[in-house]
């Protein structure tokens, strides 16, 4: 795992820059103490990071699942109680990874596990254009298209110069420009540009100029325009932070509907962040999704009996992790660490870095995963590839994540159906030597529901006095639907004095009383003809 500390430290701290506020924000919009926030932050890292079997991925809190938390604190009576949720979400989520449950996020359509990543790349596009101008109203991390605030995305922006910040735009403006000047020039001129991340010296730079200018009257940086965190007075205060679980509240049945729904979603953002960050990653890593359910419920127990919010897998944190150059887990550990120490040793410190600085290293994370020559790459794959992605750009833009997620796939699954309905997955010839149609049909090796309608159109359009054989030769797999359509045709081909021939590997059945005898003795569910 030390083998590529040169690659997963540097990257490690720049995640710990990206975790941060996001960690503070979503603590912030979910209504939870902000400590919270970095706790499951911290968990996310170093016990999510050193369970999973993810070289890349990093955990933590999500913004998807702000809204569930927000609304559960108030409806379990408080916080503590809804502590009691997030254990029994990660107990959840620990079953749904012994019952192999991960395969789920095999089966996410690529069209919308990309129109995933360039969704989130504009939202934190466009959500950190009003901090990096110093409007800080809507907490990071929210990624909501109506805001807490009573505006919604767009309005924000068209808001900023009312609340603009001087000193957060030019430091801003500089943190991006040495980002961008190290990225490009500088880190291609010698190693040590690479060792030392711009972003690193951006954060740095912002303490600097908050530190030179906090006196002047144009330039100054106010504390509600800088990172936030809390700042313990002794031990027993730091310690005073964490919080436990009612257990009291498990005889509520909406403390367990609550838990159900974290696990549930939880588990869904996960596997799709795994899917994402696995396309990202260059050195095509798989990640082992059953492990990973596993250890993000551990996660999530241990989030849940010392106070914090659930966990998830991040895109935001995963892609900056990737673009940093991270190659194993270890990056994902350290940036936990990073997390623990700095709370714990440095908190004044951290909260003299303005938040347009952070702004400019996420906004360079954002058109990475955005960049305008993916839109023409899916366009030219195809309507069938762009609308199911460009409806989860959309959506994830308008609504939120998990929405636009949800209408990305429900359009994906509609295209599928099309697609089999269009293709009806046979090969027909049609042959009239003899004055009679003659109609071959072979089945492709798989044939399922989604075939019905296309299956059922064909047989439909057969003229009558047609001659019509099936191949099945080829066949490993019928659906039980498909049978029943052909076991119904029988009788609709004696009216039209259809002949219908069966090939298969059982022999040549000609005689349709022995062709629905061939169908009767199958099992009843669906079989297998290989």
């Amino acid at each position: 795992m030390f083998k590529y500390i040169k690659n997963d430290l540097p990257a490690s701290i720049v995640v710990f820059f990206v975790a941060l506020p996001l960690c503070l924000g979503i603590a912030l919009a979910s209504g939870a103490p902000l400590f919270a926030g970095v706790i499951s932050g911290i968990i996310g890292g170093v016990v999510v990071g050193g369970l999973s079997g993810s070289k890349i991925g990093v955990s933590g809190p999500a913004a998807g699942l702000a809204a569930i938390v927000l609304t559960a604190i108030g409806t379990l009576g408080g916080y503590q109680n809804f502590l009691v949720a997030v254990v029994l979400g990660g107990v959840i989520q620990l079953i749904f990874g012994f019952l192999k449950a991960g395969v789920i996020g095999y089966y996410f359509p690529s069209s919308v596990i990309k129109g995933m990543l360039t969704g989130i790349g504009i939202i934190i596009i466009l959500k950190q254009i009003p901090h990096f101008f110093g409007y800080d109203a809507e907490p990071e991390g929210a990624d909501s298209f109506i805001e807490a605030s009573g505006e919604n995305t767009f309005s924000s922006i068209f808001n900023i110069f009312d609340h603009l910040i001087l000193g957060s735009l030019v430091i801003g403006i500089l943190g991006l420009i040495v980002i961008l000047l190290w990225d490009n020039i500088l880190a291609k001129k010698a190693k040590f540009f690479t060792v030392i991340q711009g972003p690193l010296v951006a954060v740095v730079l912002g303490i600097v100029f908050y530190l030179l200018t906090k006196d002047n009257e144009a330039f100054a940086i106010s504390q509600s325009h800088l990172v936030s965190v809390p700042v313990p007075e002794d031990a027993t205060s730091f310690f005073n932070q964490f919080k436990f679980p009612n257990f009291a509240a498990i005889t509520n049945p909406e403390v367990w509907i609550t838990a159900f729904t974290i696990a549930l979603v939880a588990s869904l953002e996960t596997l799709l962040c795994v899917e994402a960050s696995d396309k990202l990653d260059p050195h095509k890593n798989v990640t082992p999704t059953n492990r990973e359910l596993l250890a993000q419920g551990t996660g999530n127990i241990i989030s849940g009996l010392i106070g914090g919010l659930p966990i998830t897998q991040v895109i935001v944190r995963s892609s900056a992790n990737i673009q940093s150059g991270g190659r194993t887990k270890l990056a994902a550990i350290l940036h936990g660490f990073f997390l623990l120490i700095s709370v714990i040793l440095i908190p004044t410190l951290l909260n003299k870095i303005p938040l347009s600085v952070l702004a400019a290293i996420l906004l360079i994370v954002g058109y990475k995963l955005a960049k305008p020559a993916l839109f023409v790459q899916i366009y030219k794959l195809g309507w069938k590839q762009f609308v199911p992605f460009i409806v989860t750009v959309i959506g994830i833009v308008f609504t939120d994540l998990l929405v636009g997620i949800g209408l990305g796939l429900f359009v994906g699954i509609i295209v599928i159906l099309l697609k089999s309905y269009q293709n009806s997955h046979f090969l027909h010839i049609e042959d009239k030597s003899n004055g009679k149609h003659k109609i071959k049909m072979t089945l492709a090796e798989e044939v399922t529901f989604f075939n019905k309608g296309a299956i059922l159109k064909e047989l439909d359009r057969l003229p009558k006095e047609t001659s019509l054989e099936i191949n099945i030769i080829n066949t490993r797999y019928l659906d039980n639907d498909i049978i029943e359509i052909l076991e119904d045709f029988l009788f609709k081909a004696e009216e039209r004095n259809i002949d219908i021939k069966l090939i298969s590997k059982r022999g040549i059945v000609e005689n349709p009383a022995s062709f629905i005898h061939f169908f009767n003795e199958r099992p009843k569910s669906d079989i297998s003809l290989s």
